[in-house]
């Protein structure tokens, strides 16, 4: 029998399958976190998770408000500098994956975290880029989770907080110490990855009862979608029922602290 399941919950899903126990993963807050955190509670056990403030092997029991939420540090193995998670941990190499949301991003997976609109008279100025430009270079490869609409998934970004594959899709090409960049794409509709030779994202897996037409209409230019069009499977009644128990512990967690 099908089980009932939101949108939100199969790209929450979708994107903890793309985390295994062996990965070190440097975790975006918000998406990122519900991600990753679903996956060390079920499939991949051992993934150690890292945040911006310094957390080390983090096993929050509520999901952060931000890098700064005291579960963080209390959940931690252990915390350390800032400038030592940067120059060590990241930039050292030390992270397979890099987990990151973003509030704008293009065709060549760049991010924009900055403002929407003109830089010199901006609509609206948006948090920024906090260690996202760092996690996108020095991170072996990054993983990204957002949700799918016009005004998320534009041609071109405003302002690139964020370094996907630059303006043309070469931005990596003959760099040397820079990670992979980012190799998918998962939204509350499909999955896509990078174009090999464009690096254009296509979309390589639909999601259960979703159409292409329903991707087109929220994709801000002329999506691409892969020769073998896959469907991404559906969550299992464990992988929903960790996910639901944890956002309710969140929940009650945070009312509690108002």
């Amino acid at each position: 029998m099908s089980l009932e399941f939101t949108s939100s919950e199969m790209m929450s899903v979708t994107a903890a399958r793309a985390l295994t126990s062996d990965m070190t993963c440097f975790v975006g807050i918000g998406l990122p976190s519900e991600a990753a955190n679903l996956a060390r509670l079920t499939h991949a056990p051992d993934v150690t998770l890292i945040y911006e403030s310094g957390t080390l092997q983090t096993k929050p029991d509520v999901l952060p408000l931000s890098i700064g939420d005291g579960e963080l540090c209390e959940s931690a193995l252990t915390t350390v500098a800032v400038p030592e998670m940067f120059r060590y941990w990241l930039q050292g190499g030390h992270i397979s994956v890099g987990f990151l949301g973003t509030a704008q991003i293009d065709r060549y997976a760049n991010l924009n975290t900055t403002l929407i609109g003109d830089y010199r008279e901006p609509k609206v100025r948006l948090p920024g880029g906090g260690g996202a430009p760092e996690i996108a270079t020095n991170a072996k490869e990054v993983f990204i989770t957002v949700k799918h609409s016009k005004r998320t998934f534009v041609r071109d970004v405003d302002f690139v907080t964020t370094v996907g594959f630059g303006r043309d899709g070469k931005a990596r090409d003959n760099v040397p110490n820079i990670g992979r960049g980012p190799t998918v794409v998962i939204t509350d509709l499909c999955i896509l990855k990078p174009d090999p030779d464009s690096k254009e994202l296509v979309v390589t897996s639909l999601h259960p009862n979703v159409t292409r037409e329903e991707v087109i209409d929220a994709t801000g230019w002329e999506i691409r979608f892969a020769d073998k069009l896959e469907t991404t499977p559906e969550p299992s009644a464990k992988e929903l029922e960790v996910l639901r128990d944890l956002k309710a512990r969140t929940n009650a967690h945070h009312a509690g602290q108002q």
